[in-house]
């Protein structure tokens, strides 16, 4: 894959949403999932630049969800 292709679209991270729904905090999923604070802040905020299978999976089992409940593609933006 080319380092400089032109995307369409993006990935957004839907963390807060889930987080809302299962009435949980930033520090408790955090220390849950075994990352810090400042690192789920940059998944939090659109921020990261990519995502381990491992957290998504921690994120998953945490939140009771599925990786499309976290992730959505939004085309053009």
């Amino acid at each position: 894959m080319e380092e400089n292709m032109n995307l369409d679209g993006e990935i957004f991270v839907n963390l807060n949403v889930m987080m809302a729904i299962r009435n949980i905090s930033a520090g408790e999923l955090a220390e849950r999932i075994g990352i810090t604070p400042a690192n789920l802040s940059i998944l939090k905020n659109q921020k990261a630049k990519a995502i381990r299978f491992s957290t998504l999976a921690a994120l998953c089992d945490v939140l009771d969800c599925q990786p499309g409940d976290l992730l959505e593609y939004r085309k053009g933006t």
